[in-house]
């Protein structure tokens, strides 16, 4: 696949660099805002070494682990990006393009510290029908950055996270947050020991996102060229002749005779019909 072929090439700064820190803060609201238990909320804190002096409650919140989500992994070819500024493409409107989005799996670790290991529970277990809560951590609209730097969302409007979301071309950016098993309790410890941190309670989760990179501008159309797809054989042989001189396309490949079945040969036996059956004495 060849670079699209622009007039001018003009790329804007990356649309979804904040988007891995607007999760881990959208994690930290989701929690505080659902406290119920006493006056006072949890601290929240990502140093798993900090052990605090008093009975100050501790919920550890710490991203460990990236990785692509293979299941949801789109070839690199560039298409058109869904911004629509103004008019519609085909009457004249601005056209821009980018790359799939880098589909994302974000793994957190959670553990809570309390004076009383009772309390240091607990706070586990509201922790987690906490988190059991949330079908997502973060709902808004898309939000793309032009090459002249305006961030705006699919429809052209100026970005606003609070804007109304009745519109069926608005495209929404959704990020999901599940419980998986993803650490066992040796690689919990060698964790732990490397932040020089006691060993704690844990549970990790998993956060589904995706970052999306930079739009290309197109001034007086674009071009994508493909590969070739219908030559699948080994590189160096050569590919058979599907049509005649004349042009006119030739049969397929020739329908197999019939075969014989495997096994001892048959020696055409067949049951007698009418012979009687044997009697019994």
């Amino acid at each position: 696949m060849s670079l699209p072929e622009i007039g001018v090439p003009l790329a804007g700064p990356m649309s979804g660099v904040n988007i891995i820190g607007d999760v881990t803060e959208s994690i930290y609201k989701f929690i505080l805002d659902g406290y119920d238990l006493k006056e006072q909320p949890p601290r929240l804190e990502e140093d798993l070494k900090f052990v605090p002096k008093d009975r100050e409650e501790v919920i550890y919140v710490y991203m460990y682990r990236l990785s692509e989500n293979e299941a949801l992994k789109n070839r690199k070819r560039l298409r058109q990006a869904p911004v629509f500024m103004g008019n519609e493409p085909e009457e004249g409107g601005e056209v821009y393009y980018h790359r799939p989005p880098l589909m994302l799996d974000v793994y957190y670790l959670f553990c809570v510290h309390s004076k009383f290991r009772s309390d240091a529970e607990r706070l586990l277990g509201w922790l987690m029908l906490r988190l059991h809560e949330a079908t997502h951590v973060i709902y808004r609209p898309r939000k793309f950055i032009l090459p002249d730097g305006r961030e705006v969302d699919s429809l052209g409007r100026p970005y606003d996270p609070a804007c109304t979301t009745d519109h069926d071309a608005l495209w929404m950016e959704k990020v999901s947050l599940a419980l998986v098993d993803d650490l066992t309790v040796g690689d919990a410890i060698n964790l732990y020991s490397l932040h020089e941190a006691p060993y704690r309670p844990f549970v990790t989760y998993r956060a589904r996102l995706a970052l999306d990179g930079a739009l290309v501008a197109s001034s007086g159309g674009t071009t994508v060229r493909l590969p070739r797809l219908d030559n699948t054989a080994a590189p160096g042989t050569p590919e058979p002749a599907r049509a005649t001189p004349s042009g006119r396309m030739k049969s397929g490949a020739p329908i197999p005779g019939r075969r014989s079945p495997p096994g001892p040969q048959s020696h055409f036996l067949r049951r007698n019909a009418d012979a009687e059956p044997d009697s019994e004495d």
